[in-house]
């Protein structure tokens, strides 16, 4: 029930925005939570009349997004299981198996007595600490069958065990982890003893352009998995429109293999927020966004608290920053599918031209860019772009955020400067696991490698092309030699499955049918034609411009590597 108390909330949260309609999505989270995790039909109405939009407007979003639980009530803890690459390669199937043995049910159901929902999900941004489940909203981490147990007794006991979370990493640059393990390192007290906000000091004292000068001569790349150059995307903001400009952070990090961004924002969240107070100066931006997927939710609240202790401190003069969450919709790492969120819609990608520099958020100039990416703003404006170049090699410079998962010792987050040996970025993550049969480098989204190809990589833009895949986000996922090929690519398939906005056939149908094919090849029921069509579809589908935004090309890409690089693994399938 939306009682006056959330009413009140719901209101603070609609005037928040600039238009309405931005509160429509986390009003609704906060009546399910209010309501032990379920949104009624009741609640939904309710919300819609308070944010001021039609029922019908409301009931398009809970439909849309994963996280809204509409279709019936979830037990009073929901323990979802993360199952998808990563957390396969690391044993999550295993944890899941133990779940469904010690609750009496299958993923899907929900225990007798009403207190356990067991649900297998997508991604949820801890490859590195996988196997994971989310309980409610909080995370439980590295799990074992011994550490399932605990949690279910602690949990019948009404009690959520306190997380502690054992995460490798480390750090060749000493820049976008430098206060990574420091004490109290989400503080603004820890983050300016060690010098922070230095930059933006400088910053204030430069006029706009040449902020925006330094950063495109720096060269740094998009950190998103696009790599298109910052400098020059700023470059494309329209002048003299009489409309407001806004700066969007995209801190949805959705893809399979990816779980980077998280270590700033949990970990040295000051950094976030002084790389998007001097991006603001630069591009005249008052109001700015970070967009966190939903699940993050204990990281919005330490971004929030960042915020406001960066705006008592007066480092946020000029500008307010909203963290908006989504709601669990992998499209919504694409920028224009992320404005329409905010928007408070479905979140399906739009036409462009326009581009969102010249027509964005709420129709205005808007810049989207990706945590990593804002959060290298500060070095370079700092201590210039020359000291940004020393690192990596030309069209390739920096200092990059690796995520590495899988058949690894230390699997976890690294920090290197660009173009560093990928047998360098292994050994720095305690060496191969096993005997390795491939590896993707780039997230789920980037075409496999087998073993013998990864000997020469270097983990840059140039080398990964050179080596017929790309860098994309910086996520390594190894694939120890006990995984089947054809089963990596139906998981990889179902996710994109699961995840396409519907909105253009190649993307929705075409990954459906891949789905079909590759499960009737691996139930023994295949037919030389099967990976004839598969082909075709996955050719087709892997072209720029086949479909809206790039997720078409996302799941062709890899599948149709996985095809050809194992193809004796596919053609074992038909009989």
């Amino acid at each position: 029930m939306v009682d006056q108390n959330l009413e009140k909330k719901i209101l603070e949260l609609k005037n928040k925005y600039p238009r309405k309609e931005s509160a429509l999505m986390p009003a609704l989270m906060l009546a399910q939570k209010a309501n032990s995790n379920y949104l009624s039909e009741e609640d939904i109405e309710k919300v819609s009349a308070i944010i001021g939009v039609p029922p019908g407007k409301s009931y398009g979003v809970t439909t849309y997004y994963s996280m809204y639980n509409v279709l019936g009530k979830v037990g009073k803890y929901h323990l979802q299981v993360d199952t998808n690459i990563p957390a396969t390669l690391m044993g999550a199937l295993e944890i899941v198996k133990h779940l469904e043995k010690r609750l009496g049910i299958k993923a899907g159901e929900t225990t007798p007595d009403g207190l356990f929902t067991l649900s297998t999900v997508e991604c949820l941004g801890s490859c590195g600490t996988c196997p994971v489940i989310q309980v409610n909203d909080t995370y439980y981490e590295n799990m074992t069958p011994e550490k399932v147990d605990q949690l279910l007794e602690s949990l019948k006991k009404g009690v959520y065990p306190e997380r502690a979370v054992e995460y490798n990493y480390g750090t060749a640059c000493n820049v976008l982890l430098k206060n990574r393990g420091a004490k109290d390192a989400t503080s603004i007290a820890t983050y300016q003893a060690n010098g922070g906000y230095k930059a933006l000091d400088k910053a204030l004292k430069m006029e706009p352009q040449a902020i925006i000068d330094e950063v495109k001569n720096a060269g740094i790349r998009g950190r998103g998995g696009a790599g298109f150059p910052a400098g020059v995307k700023w470059g494309f903001l329209a002048k003299n429109t009489g409309k407001p400009v806004y700066l969007v952070c995209n801190a949805d990090e959705g893809e399979p293999g990816t779980f980077k961004d998280r270590q700033i924002m949990e970990y040295d969240p000051h950094l976030l927020v002084e790389g998007m107070a001097i991006s603001a100066r630069a591009l005249g931006a008052k109001l700015a966004f970070i967009y966190i997927r939903g699940e993050f939710g204990w990281i919005a609240d330490i971004l929030e608290k960042a915020i406001a202790e960066a705006k008592a401190d007066g480092k946020l003069a000029d500008l307010d920053i909203i963290v908006h969450r989504g709601a669990g919709a992998y499209v919504c790492g694409e920028e224009t599918a992320l404005i329409e969120s905010i928007e408070g819609k479905r979140g399906q990608p739009r036409m462009k031209p326009p581009f969102p520099a010249v027509e964005g958020l709420y129709g205005c100039p808007t810049i989207v860019n990706n945590v990593e990416t804002l959060a290298s703003v500060p070095f370079v404006v700092e201590h210039g772009a020359d000291a940004f170049k020393k690192w990596g090699r030309e069209n390739n410079y920096g200092f990059k955020l690796f995520g590495v998962s899988g058949a690894v010792n230390k699997p976890g987050v690294y920090e290197y400067p660009m173009g560093v040996s990928f047998k360098e970025l292994i050994a720095a993550a305690g060496g191969y696991k096993g005997k390795v049969k491939a590896a993707i480098v780039g997230g789920l989204s980037t075409p496999i490698l087998k073993v013998e190809e990864l000997e020469t990589l270097k983990m840059d833009y140039t080398s990964c092309e050179e080596h017929g895949t790309a860098l994309g986000s910086g996520g390594v996922m190894v694939i120890g030699e006990e995984f089947s090929i054809p089963e990596i690519a139906l998981r990889t398939i179902q996710f994109y499955a699961h995840e396409s906005c519907g909105k253009c056939a190649p993307c929705a149908q075409g990954s459906h049918t891949v789905v079909l094919i590759l499960k009737k090849l691996l139930a023994g029921h295949g037919e030389p034609k099967d990976l004839e069509i598969l082909e075709r579809i996955v050719n087709t589908i892997n072209v720029v411009g086949s479909t809206l935004c790039p997720t078409g090309q996302a799941y062709a890409a890899p599948v149709k590597a996985m095809v050809e690089k194992f193809r004796g693994e596919f053609e074992a399938l038909i009989k």
